[in-house]
């Protein structure tokens, strides 16, 4: 197997390399690297987060940096501010050797004056954020016609987010000359215009197929009834003892609503959604990096760009309207070559988007089923009088003789039984909830017979009562499924969870809702805007010209 020392690099970087404990190459370092070194070519790269794609693009741009050249010689374009955050930091770690290296992040949420003075102070390296680069153009803060290297990380999840034209602003400020290289987990039609339009003649590498998901992460499912989801997410956190994870939500108001009934129930729980601030959202990431909370509730957007090591679970309290999003979703776990598990949660009219998923991702989800009250017990205290056995005694020398002496009262049984009674109470198990949460999906529900279709393995894939509703937003407004969700409640005060099937088209869309929200919907959205738009929302069987994207001839 090949070595960092073999690649080529400075001596410098070789021993920040080896400080930081990497010796061999991840796969997509491998392949990245040399065409990086020889800048001879563009580069196309494909990659899931967490597979070491800042080392892939940041030990060459720093092989080939003139630290006596007082200019701005390569930006890197990050979607968040904490990736931003977290590739500047690992580029000065591997920038540790090297002498008057100047690594300048730029992104919202801070000081601008501050990024300007250290900008006016010289940046060999911006790493900065599609907005808040745009805001320094437009400032003449910053100068980009110098610069020889322009880097699009996570470029399918900055198109999510409606960044298309500020990144196609920011390439026009930049020398037609230069070097660009593209680093995307999905290749969408959208990622591939912009490569045609930018990059010349660039190389492909990638690590496993397009939209695949990795091959470190275990993929399951269960199914279980819409009301009984939060007592399925609560077993699966008391079956692992180990949990440190994320659960992903569709809207703002359920992260918040499923984090206050982790909270209320006693788990370590914190959520990250739209509204929170900035220091808001740092405290909670702090919080959550350093494992004072062990359970992060987010939404899709909220948790982009997040990289936290050694996360266990990712959970999918529903499943995301953008099957590319789940790619997204399950890579926060199983970084750095480590196992994961994905857990989608399923009720039994939410199949049909696990079958798209193994379908466009190329990969099989397992059945998982929830534990029974009995399992988690037994699996939780096997694993306390483990861990317990296996404990050092410490000297303490100050154990008083008294406090022995209630203890050695009690029989050998009485002490066990109070010893794993308390270890008993901490478990959050309900008697009250039924103790099989487990639905059984083969089975035929008397809706089947009423003419719901059904799929291959006997869930239902429609509600024949649901009602199709056309609204006039869509992809080409820049909103977000999470966003649309959101308006309709502001507006409405229907739950998002009533909102489903979005299909977003490219100014207008489709969804799914009941007969009562439909109403409560179509009358309550009439004085509703988006960025100063009317919003208007119409059942879908008047809208029928709509559905093949054009017209129909007269």
């Amino acid at each position: 197997m090949i070595t960092f020392s073999e690649m080529g690099l400075n001596q410098d970087l070789l021993t920040s390399v080896q400080d930081l404990g990497f010796v061999n190459p991840t796969p997509i370092q491998q392949k990245t690297i040399p065409v990086f070194l020889k800048q001879t070519n563009d580069l196309i790269a494909l990659a899931q987060t967490g597979t070491g794609k800042t080392a892939a693009f940041g030990l060459p741009i720093l092989h080939h940096l003139r630290t006596q050249d007082n200019f701005t010689q390569a930006l890197v374009i990050a979607p968040t501010r904490e990736l931003c955050m977290q590739i500047a930091n690992d580029l000065k770690n591997f920038a540790k050797h090297s002498r008057g290296v100047r690594i300048v992040p730029v992104y919202g949420g801070s000081s601008i004056s501050g990024q300007i003075k250290d900008l006016r102070q010289g940046a060999h390296i911006i790493v900065a954020t599609p907005g808040r680069l745009m805001d320094m153009i437009d400032r003449k803060a910053v100068r980009l016609n110098q610069v020889e290297i322009v880097v699009l990380d996570e470029a399918d999840e900055m198109l999510n987010m409606g960044f298309q034209e500020d990144i196609e602003a920011i390439l026009a400020f930049t020398p037609a000359e230069k070097k660009t290289g593209l680093f995307s987990a999905t290749m969408p039609k959208e990622i591939r215009q912009i490569a045609n339009k930018y990059l010349s003649n660039p190389v492909e590498v990638s690590v496993g197929k397009a939209n695949t998901t990795s091959t470190d992460i275990t993929h399951q499912y269960a199914v279980v009834h819409a009301k009984d989801k939060m007592a399925a997410l609560k077993r699966i956190i008391d079956f692992n003892d180990d949990f440190f994870g994320i659960i992903f939500c569709t809207t703002k108001i359920e992260t918040q609503d499923i984090s206050d009934s982790l909270v209320k129930a006693g788990y370590n729980a914190d959520c990250l959604h739209g509204d929170l601030s900035q220091q808001q959202r740092d405290k909670v990431m702090g919080k959550f990096r350093k494992r004072v909370i062990r359970i992060l509730c987010a939404t899709d957007v909220a948790a982009r760009g997040i990289d936290v090591q050694d996360i266990t679970h990712v959970i999918h309290y529903h499943l995301p309207d953008d099957i590319e999003n789940y790619t997204h979703r399950s890579g926060r776990t199983a970084r750095a070559g480590k196992k994961g598990i994905s857990i989608a949660l399923l009720h039994i009219k939410e199949a049909y988007k696990m079958h798209q998923i193994e379908k466009i991702a190329q990969m099989k989800f397992e059945k998982f089923m929830i534990p029974k009250s009995a399992e988690i017990i037994s699996k939780r205290v096997q694993s306390f009088i483990d861990q317990f056995v296996q404990t050092e005694p410490a000297e303490f020398p100050t154990i008083q003789d008294n406090w022995r002496t209630s203890l050695l009262e009690l029989s050998k049984e009485e002490l066990i039984d109070k010893l794993l009674s308390r270890e008993l109470n901490k478990l959050s198990l309900r008697s009250q909830e039924e103790d099989d949460l487990n639905v059984d999906e083969t089975r035929r529900s008397s809706a089947s017979s009423s003419g719901n279709s059904r799929d291959r393995k006997g869930f239902s894939s429609g509600n024949a009562d649901d009602v199709r509703l056309f609204i006039n937003l869509g992809k080409k407004d820049g909103i977000r499924y999470d966003e649309m969700r959101d308006l309709i409640f502001t507006s409405c005060k229907v739950s998002g969870r009533n909102i489903k099937e979005i299909d977003m088209q490219g100014v207008y869309s489709f969804f799914n809702t009941d007969e009562h929200s439909a109403e409560r919907i179509i009358k309550g959205i009439s004085s509703a805007r988006y960025k100063g738009r009317e919003v208007r929302i119409e059942r879908s069987d008047k809208q029928k010209k709509f559905s093949h994207g054009r017209k129909r001839s007269k």
